[in-house]
Order: structure tokens, then C-alpha cells, then sequence
């Protein structure tokens, strides 16, 4: 475990908190701004799924002007990104049909992973920009990450492994058939 380090000597007051120093993480935090950038649309992992088979893209529903995708490094079993199909880089930027399709396609996205995997709550959010922690700032997309009580552990911190319990062909096909189902 890490040293606990006396808040104090450090210019602060208590607080009662206990810290966990990461400072490997330093390495993706500092590396931001090296980041590849995907200007050019062909370059861009989000606009290539548009032509991909969707189990090679692991594209799991395709709406009218926004797709859901699996993230390729997920969180948990699930993680689903909404993408519209053009690349833009910011919500201010979307039309409006492409913003209420990301809503309907996120209760969606929520129902199906609450069917197939018996998800108890969500994360969803957008991270927008290089420095808003985008990993692709230039093609919008908002993230659904399922839950489960006790999902959450030491592991990715500790020994930089997340375990998952599902391969992402696995959940692809379940959720793409889930989706299907609906109609």
C-alpha cells in the first residue's frame, strides 16, 4: 500500500482522508496533448464503423442518425458509445434530431443491458475536447457503462488489470440480439 503522507507537512489541512498516490497514472494524464488526433474523417476509428460489418466494428444497433457501438477497451461488460454518424466533435455541434436520437438510444442502450445482463445502475456521460478527457475529442460520443454492486475494486489501480468476465464477441452478439429483439 502506498505511504500515507502527513497533509500537514505538505501545506494542507487534515481532512480525514487516507491517499492512494498513482503516480504511474501521471504517464496517461501527462501524454494528453500527444494524443492522436482524427481530423481527417478517414482516419477516424468512429467514422470507419459506418462501413464496417457491424460484428467487425462491434456495432450493436444502427438508428437513423446515431449508431451504438461497444467500446473496444471497456470499463465493464457493455460499455456501449453512441455515436452520430458524423464527425463532429462537440454536443453543440450535433443537430438536434442527432442529440434526441443520443436520448433515445441511451434508454435503449439502458434497457437492453438491464435485460441481458441484469445491470443495477449506469454511468453515462460525454467527455468533451482533449482536455475534458476525450480519448477521440474530434468524433462526439457518449459513453453508457453498466453497474453491479461490487463491481468496483483495487485491481485497475493496484495492478493495472481490469478483470472482466465476458469477451466482447460474447457481449456483442448478446446485445446486438437483445437490440434486435425490440424491433
Amino acid at each position: 500500500m502506498a505511504d500515507v503522507v502527513d497533509s500537514e507537512l505538505m501545506g494542507g489541512e487534515p481532512d480525514g482522508l487516507e491517499r492512494l498516490w498513482t503516480p504511474h497514472r501521471m504517464a496517461y494524464v501527462g501524454d494528453a496533448a500527444k494524443r492522436e488526433r482524427f481530423s481527417d474523417e478517414r482516419q477516424c476509428p468512429f467514422c470507419s464503423k459506418v462501413d464496417e460489418d457491424d460484428r467487425d466494428g462491434l456495432v450493436v444497433h444502427r438508428g437513423e442518425h446515431v449508431y451504438a457501438v461497444l467500446n473496444l477497451y471497456p470499463y465493464n461488460p457493455g460499455h456501449l458509445m453512441l455515436c452520430p454518424y458524423r464527425h463532429v466533435g462537440l454536443y453543440t455541434e450535433a443537430t438536434p434530431d442527432e442529440r434526441a436520437e443520443i436520448g433515445e438510444l441511451t434508454a435503449a442502450a439502458m434497457e437492453v443491458l438491464t435485460e441481458v445482463s441484469g445491470t443495477q445502475g449506469f454511468n453515462i456521460g460525454m467527455n468533451q475536447g482533449v482536455v475534458g478527457g476525450a480519448g477521440i475529442a474530434e468524433h462526439l460520443h457518449q459513453h453508457v457503462v453498466p453497474r453491479w454492486t461490487g463491481d468496483a475494486n483495487f485491481l485497475p489501480i493496484i495492478g493495472r488489470t481490469k478483470a472482466l468476465p465476458q469477451l466482447l464477441d460474447d457481449t456483442w452478439r448478446r446485445v446486438s440480439e437483445a437490440w434486435a429483439a425490440r424491433g
